[in-house]
């Protein structure tokens, strides 16, 4: 897969894994930590890959540029707002460091629909992927009104801010598995199936 230069792969570490017992970025799935598999995938797609995290000193060494939320800790939004604004004007794919099977194929699909749209995201078996999805670089603006008055629900955003375009169920089969694809290890039963899924050969 020849890498693009056009937009800026964007990881988003900057969760709690509240329901894990210990940081799901680091979990392994198929026998390596999940930040790595997608840092490797990401790499591989795109010349620029940006990592946005609050712990910057847990992902040294990844060889992908790390940077922090430049409006901190107020959740996803934050974390879409740093990569945007690290990107250089570039729209943005975006994905969250839980995502093990996320595919770069899906990802270039995206944003070949960006063009005239503010963001392009999977709505699958009626629910959205926010982090999984680009983003034009007009968003930055939108983002960071929203951050300052403290409206901080994506699904709010995407409903009153932006025009999306949403990518159907078949569209996204033709990539793979939903359920595969999208499957964010974010408890211990997530990650057993993750394991599992791994082990059936999902990549």
């Amino acid at each position: 897969m020849e890498k693009t230069a056009a937009a800026s792969g964007v990881i988003l570490a900057g969760g709690q894994s509240s329901r894990m017992e210990e940081n799901k970025a680091f979990v392994r799935v198929g026998g390596t930590p999940i930040i790595e598999i997608l840092v490797e995938r990401l790499a591989r797609a795109f010349a620029d890959v940006i990592l946005v995290t609050n712990q910057p000193e847990l992902y040294a060494g990844l060889g992908v540029r790390v940077v922090t939320d430049l409006i901190p800790r107020l959740g996803p939004l934050s974390g879409l707002h740093a990569g945007l604004a690290h990107a250089g004007g570039r729209p943005i794919f975006a994905c969250a460091c839980d995502m093990p099977f996320v595919s770069m194929e899906l990802a270039r699909f995206l944003l070949g629909l960006l063009p005239g749209h503010d963001a392009v995201a999977p709505l699958v078996g009626g629910r959205f992927q926010p982090l999984c999805a680009a983003y034009a670089p007009g968003c930055l603006a939108v983002f960071e009104r929203c951050l300052h008055q403290g409206r901080l629900k994506i699904s709010r955003v995407y409903q009153e801010e932006l025009k999306v375009r949403y990518v159907s169920d078949e569209e996204v089969a033709r990539f793979g598995d939903p359920e595969v694809l999208f499957c964010n290890v974010n408890s211990p039963e997530a990650l057993a199936r993750a394991r599992q899924l791994a082990r059936g050969g999902a990549r």
